[in-house]
């Protein structure tokens, strides 16, 4: 609730006032400074009639874009992604945004909207209704069906109805109206969002671009301006070319860049592109008919693609003009057009294993031509580099982006396109979204080039939240928890960071295992400790150094051992005498995992022990330095002794 304190005293104190009231008013003047100064403090704070805006995934990085409208019990979410990891994160197959803040407000009622179908924007969902109560999922009709056919692969997902939107379209809640406008995008049915809260209205482009000749449906100008007379309070814009200058590329010139190579090429040309750029794929497709090429297909992801847009009518090809595998070795090579995946250098992906050769019915010739239509994504470019090399080494005729081709072009609103958007809407204030930070910096210049002044504009990071109240957006002071979880399979609890630590040092340092064996009974070493390393050294030039290692932890354990000591107490000793030697020997630091064995006598003892602390818990004590003997630490039994890790 807004604090009384707001209310300034100080109107009150019009007038003259007589020599005797001075004092009196110097000191109504001070509580009025001092209550104003609350209220601009107070500002910040959350109050109950506040619409609160923030971001859960895709400030800061180009991936798992989830933005979230929230009003008293109601929350709209603006799409739901994943971010695929990088090299560094080992074993990771996806990252997601911490769900935890939705997760404890599952008593509100929450709806899902979609704006277009690319896994950084849809890729998240079944993870999210696994965890979060979502009433609906509105969606486009191309990401629909991309919806429920990734849904179809999560069997243990809750049913969710998915109702299919189009710019027509209007949702409305208690505290909110959804509208929604046509954009461009490299997909089909991409949409940007208009939401009318209870106080003030906020657009949200989606991905988007402008081009005059597109490929498909056209961005809605008219609806567009049509907002911009409305003078919407918020805009959420796309900022992920904000550092490119001008206008990008028409698609209709690369449709007619693809076709001319088709036409020149006289032998076997393989395409590999991007599979979510679906228009591309049509392209490509329609190229190949027009040059009276048949088209074979590969990669999972191309190959759903394609299936999809086929029964959805924005790909037209007959089956007779497709090739299944096994007819590619009966077909002349200037009748063949081959679309995969892997134009970013994935190792996993088809044009990867064509180039090394482990395709099972694909192997590069010297008279193919290969096309990349696509570029780098940053990041890639080393992988992407290393696939081309091997493409010119075995003799093939290889085709890029270059200033002399129009090979590829974005999806995304280069810095004009950038500006024609906030001419059309004319927000009062922006928040930049979707792209690292250095992106979203430059988002905000070309706004403030545009005239939204510097204090209207709001450069924010996952968690934070913008406040509006009363057509005002305020920054708060207060944000939520804004962390990534790693996905490792399907597991949506997510890996600790302590998981991906032990992992990078295993592949940068590999295991040293310490295998000991002892009678906790006589608290005494049976044989010098065994040494063994997986990914460390070579053992078999590394005897010395071996050698020189059970030495040191054979001293270290028999100087421990003198006395009363527990299990763990002996790991420990393994550990802190082994890391600082290997270190100063090799300047690495291997995981160091302790092996205890213990005699058989001895576990027969302490097995005694646990028989006899069942039945009179008090009676007996598991402490070695209570009892005089080690404690068994409960691990697992083994036939000849104790493994303790």
């Amino acid at each position: 609730m807004p604090n009384q304190q707001n209310t300034n005293p100080a109107s009150s104190l019009r007038g003259r006032h007589n020599d005797k009231d001075k004092d009196k008013d110097k000191d109504i003047r001070k509580k009025s400074d001092a209550l104003q100064s609350n209220s601009n403090n107070d500002i910040h704070k959350v109050q109950k009639n506040d619409t609160l805006i923030y971001a859960l995934g895709g400030l800061g990085e180009v991936g798992k874009n989830m933005y979230c409208f929230e009003h008293g019990n109601e929350i709209v979410i603006v799409d739901c992604g994943v971010l695929f990891p990088g090299d560094d994160l080992l074993g990771v197959d996806y990252v997601i945004p911490d769900y935890h803040h939705l997760i404890r407000n599952n008593k509100k009622h929450k709806k899902l909207v979609i704006t277009h179908g690319h896994e950084d924007h849809i890729g998240g969902i079944p993870f999210l209704i696994k965890q979060v109560g979502i009433e609906e999922i509105y969606a486009p009709r191309f990401a629909k069906a991309l919806i429920e056919k990734k849904l179809s692969e999560h069997k243990d997902a809750p049913k969710v109805p998915i109702i299919e939107i189009n710019e027509d379209s209007s949702v409305k809640m208690k505290n909110f109206t959804i509208g929604f406008f046509n954009t461009i995008h490299s997909i089909p049915d991409s949409l940007g969002v208009f939401i009318t809260t209870p106080n003030g209205t906020a657009v949200h482009t989606g991905d988007f671009k402008f081009d005059l000749t597109p490929v498909g449906q056209n961005a809605d100008y008219q609806k567009m301006a049509f907002i911009g007379t409305m003078k919407p309070d918020l805009l959420m814009s796309d900022s992920t070319n904000s550092g490119v200058d001008g206008f990008s590329i028409s698609e209709m010139d690369v449709a007619r860049e693809i076709l001319k190579i088709m036409k020149s090429t006289k032998n076997r040309i393989i395409v590999a592109t991007f599979a979510s750029n679906v228009y591309r794929v049509a392209q490509i497709i329609d190229a190949a008919r027009k040059t009276g090429r048949k088209v074979a297909v590969f990669g999972r992801s191309m190959e759903n693609v394609v299936e999809i847009a086929r029964n959805m009518g924005v790909i037209h090809i007959s089956n007779n003009e497709l090739l299944s595998p096994d007819q590619l070795k009966y077909t002349p090579d200037d009748k063949v057009c081959i679309l995969c995946t892997g134009s970013q250098g994935e190792p996993l992906a088809a044009l990867s294993r064509i180039v090394n050769g482990t395709h099972r019915y694909i192997h590069l010739k010297p008279t193919d031509t290969v096309v990349f239509s696509s570029n780098p994504i940053p990041g890639n470019d080393v992988s992407v580099n290393r696939i081309v090399d091997k493409l010119f080494r075995s003799g093939a005729t290889v085709l890029n982006k270059s200033v002399l081709n129009n090979l590829h072009t974005t999806g995304h609103a280069s810095k004009s396109e950038q500006k024609l958007m906030i001419q059309l809407l004319k927000p009062k204030f922006m928040m930049p979204i979707h792209g690292e930070h250095k992106m979203l910096m430059q988002h905000r210049q070309t706004a403030i080039e545009t005239g939204i002044p510097e204090e209207n504009i709001f450069i924010c990071s996952n968690g934070d939240i913008l406040l509006m109240r009363d057509h005002q957006i305020i920054p708060s002071d207060w944000r939520f928890q804004g962390d990534d979880i790693y996905v490792d399979g399907n597991d949506i609890s997510g890996l600790s960071t302590a998981v991906l630590k032990d992992r990078r040092i295993l592949a940068d340092n590999g295991l040293v295992a310490v295998v000991i064996a002892i009678d906790s009974k006589e608290n005494k070493i049976l044989c010098r400790p065994v040494i063994v390393s997986r990914g460390f050294v070579f053992l078999k030039d590394s005897q010395p150094l071996i050698r020189e290692a059970e030495y040191v932890v054979g001293n270290a354990l028999a100087e421990k051992m003198k006395e009363k000591t527990t299990f763990a107490e002996i790991k420990n000793c393994i550990r802190s005498s082994l890391e600082p030697f290997l270190y100063k020997k090799t300047h690495r630091n291997p995981i160091v995992i302790p092996v205890i064995l213990n005699s058989k006598a001895a576990m027969e003892e302490m097995n005694k022990r646990r028989a006899a602390t069942v039945k009179n818990p008090r009676s007996t004590h598991h402490s070695l330095k209570n009892s005089g003997k080690p404690a068994s630490n409960n691990h697992t039994n083994h036939k000849k002794g104790l493994l303790n890790f």
